[in-house]
């Protein structure tokens, strides 16, 4: 196969936001080294923290201009130095640097192969948002059977994946998204949905567990609703996971832990946890496929953009218009 000198890619081109991610067409296409294959990319997955790239918020995160996007899937059409798997003409789904192009390099070890059945752009969101909402439930979470847990963002890609494996728990489920999402939420099989906007969101949990919270909330989202989620979890045993923030930071002091909120609090980083416990990451994929393969987890379509549109997709995103999954197709 012939691979171009030069590719299309989406460039972000500032801090303010995707409004400046750029098309260019004279990118060069990359060289796999040592331990990488080339992908050419059908599509790339849209996720939150390509918001938080963009607006500069992403600790450690790439700065200006730099080819957007993380998380594609595609064919291997180079392999690196000693990569003897996966093969030249495999279809893959991985997490690097400069999705949203024609081409991306991937570690050979983090190229995971697509499940039967599944189409490339179906298995977007098979390394990022379904790993994450197993890891928050459960590893993280220690969600139990008969327990209750809240599910902020309820109708978005990872949510959607937490509201059924919560159920496959046999967890009671609470999820959380604005109205015209509510029976997106209930059709995943959530107990109850509340609307995510409402300011007694707190009030609402508390009615629904007979005044004693959450077991387990996963807060997505930051903002003030991250004092909602405190003030819905159980008093001393509930715990908190903290998955994202893209509504924003929000405060907590030892006060607060003491005195107003004495739950449990757990900061989640997928990339750290890959980093500092890999078992514990091994044991979190090795679960991802026995769920497909007990079909809990079957395949969905994402929404397609075109890869031109992609600061459109971005927008939806951010101003939490989308429903599951988005992705640009290149």
């Amino acid at each position: 196969m012939s691979i171009p000198a030069s590719m299309r890619a989406l460039q972000q081109t500032s801090l303010n936001g995707p409004q400046d991610l750029r098309m260019i067409t004279d990118a060069p296409v990359p060289a796999p080294g040592p331990g990488q294959v080339l992908v050419r990319v059908n599509a790339a997955g849209v996720n939150i923290a390509d918001l938080s790239q963009a607006h500069g918020t992403f600790r450690g995160g790439p700065r200006p201009p730099y080819l957007a996007g993380f998380e594609a899937t595609g064919e291997v059409v180079a392999l690196g130095e000693g990569v003897t798997n996966p093969v030249l003409g495999a279809e893959v789904i991985g997490v690097g640097h400069g999705a949203f192009a024609e081409y991306m390099v991937l570690p050979a070890v983090a190229a995971v192969p697509i499940p039967p059945g599944w189409s490339g752009e179906q298995a977007l969101g098979l390394v990022v948002n379904l790993p994450t909402a197993i890891a928050a439930l459960k590893p993280m979470g220690q969600l139990a059977e008969g327990q209750t847990v809240l599910i902020h963002a309820a109708a978005g890609a990872t949510g959607q994946a937490a509201v059924k494996i919560a159920k496959h728990y046999g967890a009671i489920v609470i999820g959380t998204a604005s109205p015209e999402k509510h029976e997106v939420v209930r059709s995943l099989g959530a107990d109850h949905v509340l609307d995510s906007r409402s300011d007694n969101l707190a009030a609402q949990v508390l009615a629904l567990t007979g005044g004693i919270g959450a077991d387990l909330v996963i807060e997505s989202v930051g903002g003030e609703t991250f004092a909602a989620s405190l003030a819905a979890t159980r008093r001393v045993t509930g715990r908190v996971v903290v998955t994202g923030l893209p509504a924003g930071e929000a405060s907590l002091s030892n006060w607060d832990l003491v005195y107003e909120h004495q739950v449990q609090i757990i900061g989640f980083n997928m990339g750290k946890l890959i980093q500092a416990a890999p078992r514990i990451f091994g044991e979190v994929m090795g679960e991802l496929f026995s769920l497909i393969g007990a079909g809990v987890l079957t395949p969905v379509q994402p929404t397609i953009y075109k890869l031109d549109d992609g600061p459109r997709a971005l927008a939806a995103l951010e101003g939490r218009a989308s429903i599951g999954k988005l992705a640009l197709r290149v």
